[in-house]
């Protein structure tokens, strides 16, 4: 079986490297090209470019783990092209996912908030403890390096709607400082910690009446993330066009 050829978006970024050297030692794999927004001086096995447009060579799959803003050209890429698109970026804006939606109509995409299969897998828990133990109180506490930009991170969102799509709550609370009162029913607290070189630890805490039950995931390097998108890369090869995320992977193993 020939290679998977993957067009690589930020492949000179942390996780751009990750997927870089992870593809480079895993049998099946190739990374045909590079691209990014503002590219820096990286030693590649492959050619880069400024815009998808730029590559005229062959590609099984996008993996796109650059900027947001770098999506409507990626899309453009890939209906012009028929590529599947596996979307690994956080942080969109309301127009960019409309795009996403609707380009999901023309070619498969699977976009997702963090690409480890464990933590996709502790969203299903998290919303299976959820519906259970209803009327629990629901915390959400992340912690990543000093470096992160965005808080509360990608997955602590993904985590926050997983259980309130159990549970029906609805508001998010991010700072508790502003105001003197009590705790209201329905609300999900989420807290971000930027500190150090963690890579990303995520706790899911339901706490009740005498007792307390934290659903835990920490990520001790980032060829776990590469690994679930070279994963995610495989699972869209001959899908048909349509909007897919982690979930439906976990879902293979959880029948």
């Amino acid at each position: 079986m020939d290679n998977i050829k993957i067009l690589l978006a930020g492949y000179c970024g942390k996780m751009g490297r990750a997927v870089s050297e992870l593809a480079a030692s895993t049998p099946g794999y190739e990374i045909a090209a590079g691209v990014a927004i503002d590219p820096a001086p990286v030693n590649t096995a492959y050619p880069a470019y400024f815009k998808p447009s730029d590559f005229g060579g062959h590609a099984d799959v996008i993996v796109d783990f650059s900027h947001h803003s770098f999506v409507e050209s990626l899309l453009d890429c890939a209906i012009k092209r028929g590529i599947p698109l596996v979307i690994a970026t956080t942080g969109h804006t309301e127009d960019e996912l409309a795009l996403i939606k609707d380009a999901a109509k023309t070619v498969p995409i699977l976009k997702s908030a963090n690409m480890s299969l464990g933590v996709n897998l502790l969203c299903g828990l998290a919303k299976k403890a959820a519906a259970l133990l209803s009327g629990y109180d629901i915390e959400i506490v992340e912690r990543h390096h000093n470096k992160k930009l965005d808080a509360p991170s990608g997955t602590a969102l993904l985590l926050a709607d997983a259980v309130a799509s159990a549970t029906g709550a609805g508001k998010y609370v991010y700072d508790r400082h502003s105001e003197r009162r009590a705790r209201e029913a329905g609300e999900i607290g989420i807290h971000s910690i930027r500190a150090g070189t963690i890579i990303g630890d995520h706790d899911v805490i339901l706490a009740g009446k005498d007792e307390v039950i934290t659903l835990s995931h920490s990520a001790l390097s980032r060829e776990m993330f590469a690994s679930g998108a070279l994963r995610a890369a495989s699972f869209l090869i001959g899908k048909p066009a349509g909007y897919y995320t982690m979930d439906d992977i976990v879902a293979q193993y959880m029948q």
